[in-house]
């Protein structure tokens, strides 16, 4: 699914963002769309997929999980296994490398988890540029490991202490900064959502997840496979496993989000399951609003799926029953993070430990004989702290 020329899935996507950013969004655009017809470029990428952050990753037979739940035959994604620790490093080396045909001199980009916060720090100082990330004061207590990965790697990490200190803040804060030094200044966005081109731009550098997988389970079982799952926060992760299927009409796709303490309470970040059209950060999508529009907080166990919106193109595949949305809550994903950590021998960042326990929890919905692959978009050093905290 490409969108209209105006950015538009649909009804959902477009640019929703003040005058003084249309010409920095004009001129990515154009950039973006002629990199990518560029053979230089993208041989420039190649390399530093396979040199720099060590793809192919492989596609595993999780074996032990599947004899555990006595269902469909499981096999995981390992985005884990990247440089860095997950999947946002394949967005960042691309953005990094536009930033560089562009001329900015400057990287800023907001961050959760702190994983694309990581990859961010990581490709700025691979391409010798300044780096600054947003990051909501909360999220910078629980993830003081990636804190202070960035830190080592070159880059400032500024604390933001409004609103609910978390995702969507650093996110608020980044667009201002962008608003201010718009001349000198690229915005590294981490996920697929924001202003056209970005939910395009990163799908399409994220894309290379489903690309692998596509080619790898033909090989692993003669096959597509039966259903796709994902974890879904702004859900760049899950669209980069999605999209290469995208016309591939009998292979079911399930995006997972953040249920926290219930999707009928209001501590959850399940902006589809439990919200409703809106605008936010630029892009028109499903998001958690009140009756008058105003974003509500959120809350989840995983720092990076807590943020109260998605990629307007999963909004798209949502109305449009290209992909399904289910919610899991926290104790769900706990319940997985230990489950996969003591039978794989893999410990998996709590938001993919999301996709683990949809799993789990639906084992009994599935056919013996179906083939299913999961994306494992990180893995879960990061989170050892949180999980601790939960004992």
């Amino acid at each position: 699914m490409n969108p209209t020329k105006n950015g538009y899935f649909g009804q959902f996507g477009g640019r929703f963002v003040p005058e003084t950013l249309v010409k920095a969004l004009d001129e990515l655009t154009a950039v973006y769309t002629r990199e990518l017809k560029n053979k230089a470029f993208n041989s420039k990428l190649a390399y530093y997929h396979k040199h720099f952050i060590g793809r192919t990753t492989p596609l595993y037979y999780a074996e032990n999980l599947t004899k555990h739940l006595k269902g469909p035959k499981i096999y995981l994604k390992r985005e884990d296994v990247c440089h860095t620790g997950s999947h946002k490093i394949n967005n960042t080396i691309g953005q990094v490398l536009l930033a560089k045909e562009i001329g900015k001199t400057r990287i800023i980009a907001e961050t959760g988890a702190g994983q694309h916060g990581v990859a961010t720090a990581t490709a700025a100082a691979l391409f010798s540029m300044k780096c600054e990330v947003y990051m909501g004061e909360e999220d910078v207590a629980r993830q003081a490991m990636n804190v202070e990965r960035m830190k080592l790697l070159g880059a400032t990490v500024v604390p933001v202490k409004s609103g609910t200190k978390t995702l969507k803040d650093a996110i608020n804060e980044a667009m201002r900064d962008w608003v201010t030094n718009v001349e000198n200044t690229f915005y590294v966005i981490g996920s697929v959502i924001g202003p056209h081109p970005y939910p395009l731009m990163v799908r399409t550098f994220q894309s290379i997840i489903g690309k692998e997988a596509k080619k790898q389970i033909m090989q692993a079982e003669g096959k597509l496979p039966d259903y796709l799952v994902a974890c879904v926060g702004g859900g760049s992760n899950s669209m980069g496993l999605f999209a290469p299927f995208y016309n591939d009409k009998k292979v079911k796709m399930v995006g997972v989000e953040a249920g926290g303490l219930g999707v009928n309470t209001n501590k959850h970040s399940a902006s589809i399951t439990g919200g409703s059209v809106g605008i936010l950060h630029g892009t028109k999508t499903y998001l958690l609003q009140d009756k008058y529009g105003q974003v509500l907080p959120t809350h989840s166990i995983s720092a990076g799926l807590d943020y109260p919106g998605v990629g307007p193109e999963h909004s798209f595949y949502n109305d449009s029953k290209r992909a399904e949305y289910k919610a899991v809550n926290d104790k769900e994903a706990l319940n997985a993070f230990h489950l996969l950590s003591e039978i794989e021998g893999i410990i998996p960042a709590l938001e993919p430990a999301h996709a683990i326990a949809y799993l789990i929890k639906n084992a009994r919905a599935f056919k013996k004989n179906d083939v299913i692959v999961v994306c494992l978009s990180g893995r879960g050093d990061k989170d050892l702290d949180i999980v601790n905290n939960q004992l």
